[in-house]
């Protein structure tokens, strides 16, 4: 099962609000979700009432697999930097032992 972290609309016609929510990546944008971890008002005119986000929620997720779409992954940098961080660092690190392990196979093979 692939999981994603995305938004989910809601809202009323020219008023959306929108749900971080961690589902099937198969299922529909509205489709129903294993959790919900944050919102984002993109109406609202006051600052802290425009974005909320269970960093430790995410996180969790992320630990477990889950994959943020590109806006969900800019609304948590925004609104948790420290997270968005972590994710790369262990990207990062992933794409470096992939590669030395793919040296390491060059240089016993040559």
């Amino acid at each position: 099962m692939a999981l994603k972290i995305r938004l989910r609309r809601q809202g009323r016609t020219n008023r959306p609000f929108y749900r971080l929510v961690v589902l099937d990546g198969r299922c529909p944008r509205e489709g129903r979700s294993l959790e919900i971890v944050g919102w984002y008002n993109p109406v609202e005119q006051k600052e802290e009432l425009t974005l909320s986000v269970k960093a430790d929620r995410v996180e969790h997720w992320l630990n477990l697999g889950a994959q943020l779409t590109d806006k969900a992954e800019a609304l948590v940098a925004k609104a948790a930097p420290e997270v968005v961080k972590r994710m790369r660092e262990r990207l990062l690190a992933r794409k470096q032992k992939e590669t030395a392990k793919k040296r390491a196979a060059r240089r016993a093979s040559a």
